[in-house]
């Protein structure tokens, strides 16, 4: 039987929240501190005071990702006068980040704009610290719901109302060697990977790739790493009929289908024991791996791009994740622009939408990186369909399956943690798919029985 709390009171209701009392605190805060300036464009950081007309912008891109928002900023700021313009900030990654957000928003002190993981934004918006965005907002910077990936742009809705605007969709996507590839005849005439749709299809490549490599043929990561088994399992669910979220009502409820459930991690086990998919191995081992033809696949998620490219000599492609049961499905999320909750004149509020309009008619700067661009107008552009290999997975945004939300879920979220740490376990064969599942029920039951902190 699924365990359910008293309902919580919703913070809008205006109820005496843990929010409250953060706010409290947070209110007497004049600066918190940095992880790091993500460029020039940074200014006032040291408590003088900014021009009024300086927009401010956190995020928490690192590596390739934080290079290319720079640019990206930077590109928004000659259009509006300079480096004066922005004080653009990066943050630790994860939820260090988020908790920055939430400490600066019920302190009053938070930045005019901040990207959000769609799935991290939901909590941010149950908690009361977010701006609706509405149509007339859009309107106002020439955008409407309709220039927005379809399926990103329904699932930021949240009772009723538009949470976030979606800059992509970042999917788990199959990386190949394509000379691994090439041996084992798996790749047609336009030196492209065949069809692998179906499971038999699918074993029948790995089969063929193992033989060529002698050893695993598929890598993924699951050693000091738990989100890329829940990525990897998340996907596969997902693609099976009948399979019901992991968690619902917020998070309150376990509701998984344990049939589903076990289908996927018996088929991890037999990957393993077949020699197939790697047992034990670290982030960057498993993709070195395949990068240096030892494994002719890696699943990861698509921002591997920049460190595949930066390999001299490689020759590797980019692909969905099969469809090896009843319907396509990978799993995904989306980096959005949000508005934290503050007071602003129109004035200021039309400013803060022309930053993300802006920043979405650079989309093509972003879709270099290996995100999917969610503003229809780049997606759709001839420019993104000849760039490749990234135009190559583009559809897999068609059949993202974001993570079900909840407080305590989410892109480097306690969820992702508690469940990858023991799906990692099955594929390592430290744990059985039962004991895993036991593991999942009891270290959850904590976050199941705690209504929302915010």
């Amino acid at each position: 039987m699924p365990i359910r709390p008293t309902p919580p009171v919703h913070p809008r209701g205006g109820s005496f929240t843990r929010r409250s009392l953060l706010a409290a605190g947070a209110a007497a805060a004049t600066v918190l501190p940095l992880a790091a300036c993500s460029s020039p464009l940074a200014a006032g950081i040291a408590g003088a005071p900014l021009n009024p007309e300086t927009l401010v912008f956190w995020n928490l891109f690192g590596g390739g990702d934080g290079a290319r928002m720079q640019q990206m900023e930077a590109g928004y700021a000659k259009q509006h006068g300079g480096p004066s313009s922005i004080q653009a900030t990066t943050f630790a990654w994860g939820n260090p980040y988020y908790s920055k957000v939430t400490l600066a928003t019920v302190g009053n002190k938070p930045p005019d704009v901040a990207i959000a993981h769609l799935t991290r934004a939901k909590p941010l918006w149950d908690g009361d610290l977010l701006d609706p965005i509405t149509s007339d907002d859009l309107a106002s910077v020439g955008l409407s719901a309709s220039d927005f990936n379809q399926k990103a742009w329904t699932a930021q809705k949240t009772d009723g109302k538009n949470i976030c605007i979606p800059l992509d969709t970042h999917p788990f996507v199959l990386f190949y060697n394509v000379d691994v590839c090439q041996k084992a005849g798996l790749i047609d005439s336009d030196g492209k990977l065949k069809d692998l749709s179906g499971l038999d299809a699918f074993e029948k490549a790995l089969a063929a790739v193992s033989k060529v490599t002698g050893g695993v043929a598929l890598n993924v990561a699951n050693v000091s790493e738990i989100a890329t088994p829940w990525r990897f399992f998340w996907t596969m669910y997902n693609q099976i009929n009948g399979s019901t979220p992991f968690i619902s009502d917020g998070g309150s409820e376990l509701t998984v289908n344990e049939d589903n459930y076990t289908k996927v991690t018996s088929m991890t086990e037999k990957w393993v024991k077949n020699g197939w998919l790697n047992k034990g191995l670290d982030y960057a081992t498993a993709e070195t791996l395949m990068f240096t033809g030892k494994a002719g696949f890696f699943m990861q998620g698509e921002w591997e791009i920049s460190t595949a490219q930066s390999i001299k000599g490689l020759k590797f492609g980019m692909a969905p994740i099969p469809q090896l049961f009843d319907k396509p499905a990978t799993q995904a999320d989306s980096h959005t622009f949000i508005l934290p909750r503050k007071d602003r004149t129109p004035e200021q509020r039309k400013a803060h939408m022309l930053f993300i309009k802006q920043m979405l008619e650079q989309s093509m700067t972003w879709a270099e990186g290996g995100h999917v661009p969610a503003y229809m107008p780049t997606f759709d552009s001839t420019a993104y369909k000849k760039l490749e290999p990234q135009s190559d997975y583009a559809s897999a945004a068609e059949s993202a399956v974001f993570d079900d939300p909840a407080w305590y879920g989410g892109s480097g979220s306690t969820f992702e943690n508690t469940v990858g740490a023991q799906l990692a376990l099955v594929q390592q064969g430290a744990s059985s798919p039962a004991a895993a599942l036991s593991a999942i029920k009891s270290q959850l039951s904590t976050y199941l029985n705690t209504p929302s902190p915010l």
